[in-house]
């Protein structure tokens, strides 16, 4: 494994000079799997501040000068995948936490809380799902509970349980399911919104969310890793059948992200099929522009396109794949989501290309 997963509070760079590695190590390693990155403030499990103008009534991620110039700001909205940028944040911040944008990074994660509360009215402990007065809920007092009751229903076992997949223990007691989105829908969060919860203490944070990295270390305790699993397995059929029911996809007018184009697809099988470093970022780079096909405005196109090229250009430098493999790939996902914009992508590919590979990008050691 790029980073081990067991950090003291020390070790997280948490009031402790000199022990201010395991940041920066861990959202190297979050990045290594094609997860989106952002900083988190030193001991909590929030987004860290930056400007004035970001804390301020009214101003929002759109057209925000902070990300723009290579600063984090809005939370889970300044989530990089840029090495260099990484560098920069961590390298210069240490003790800042890892926070991990669930959407640019195909995640969904079920959110099981275990704080002791009054049992809910019948009708909210699974929404849309009636439970009889007859039944007995004696003993039921948390989220694993609700969702224990949950998959038996559907004759699963809970996710709770699930060895397969990334499972990390909250300070709280609670417990952070990881899965994979691979059908290419556009999951969204639960969290704030108790009408979409999955169940009673049971959230879910997808689009429009973030999720603290596992190792991250807070004032009120360490998220640890259970099991041997590292990496989130794909998401469960029934489970995926369940998040439909309960309201976790866009409204209907809403439309869905654009895939990533067929001979874009080609270039990451050709930098190893997703099988490797190279190819899992190439792939998370190409999606993160292709969702921006889904929303007319205020996805950030421009950012993101040159993120992308900045990055694949440094990729490319460092001899990871060939600079007119990553171009083409480019160019296809970026004439996808946004028809009748090619000659002004090209130009954003082409200067942020030549820009990144000024920087080449050296993954797993390679020199």
């Amino acid at each position: 494994m790029p980073v081990e997963l067991r950090f003291s509070r020390s070790d997280s760079g948490q009031g402790t000079p000199g022990r201010s590695v395991a940041g920066l190590r861990l959202a190297k390693w979050c990045v290594s799997n094609g997860w989106s990155v952002h900083p988190l403030a030193p001991g909590r499990k929030t987004p860290a501040a930056n400007c004035r103008d970001c804390a301020g009534t009214g101003h929002t991620h759109q057209g925000c000068a902070c990300i723009a110039e290579g600063r984090w700001c809005h939370g889970f909205h300044a989530a990089t995948l840029d090495h260099t940028r990484i560098e920069d944040w961590w390298g210069t911040n240490p003790y800042l936490g890892v926070g991990v944008a669930c959407g640019p990074s195909d995640l969904v994660v079920i959110d099981i809380d275990a704080h002791a509360g009054e049992l809910p009215a019948r009708d909210r402990i699974l929404p849309g799902i009636p439970i009889a007065e007859g039944i007995d809920l004696d003993g039921m007092s948390t989220g694993y509970h609700s969702l224990a009751v949950l998959a038996a229903l559907r004759g699963e076992a809970s996710p709770a349980t699930d060895t397969t997949t990334l499972r990390v223990q909250t300070p709280s007691g609670g417990m952070h399911v990881w899965y994979r989105a691979t059908d290419g829908r556009r999951w969204q969060c639960s969290t704030g919104s108790g009408k979409r919860a999955l169940a009673w203490q049971v959230d879910v944070r997808a689009h429009g969310g973030y999720i603290i990295a596992p190792g991250t270390s807070t004032e009120a305790g360490t998220y640890t890793p259970l099991g041997t699993a590292r990496r989130p397995a794909p998401l469960p059929a029934w489970l995926a059948q369940e998040l439909q029911r309960t309201g976790h996809l866009p409204a209907a007018h809403i439309p869905a992200p654009r895939p990533v184009p067929p001979r874009a697809r080609q270039a990451v099988l050709a930098a190893g099929g997703g099988q490797d470093q190279t190819s899992r970022l190439l792939a998370a780079l190409l999606a993160d522009v292709a969702a921006c096909g889904g929303v007319s405005e205020g996805a950030g196109f421009t950012e993101k396109l040159n993120r992308a090229a900045f990055t694949l250009g440094g990729l490319a430098a460092a001899g990871h794949l060939a600079e007119a493999v990553a171009e083409e790939a480019l160019q296809q996902t970026a004439d996808a989501a946004r028809p009748g914009q090619a000659a002004r992508s090209t130009q954003i590919i082409r200067r942020g290309m030549a820009a990144g590979a000024l920087r080449p990008l050296h993954l797993g050691g390679r020199r």
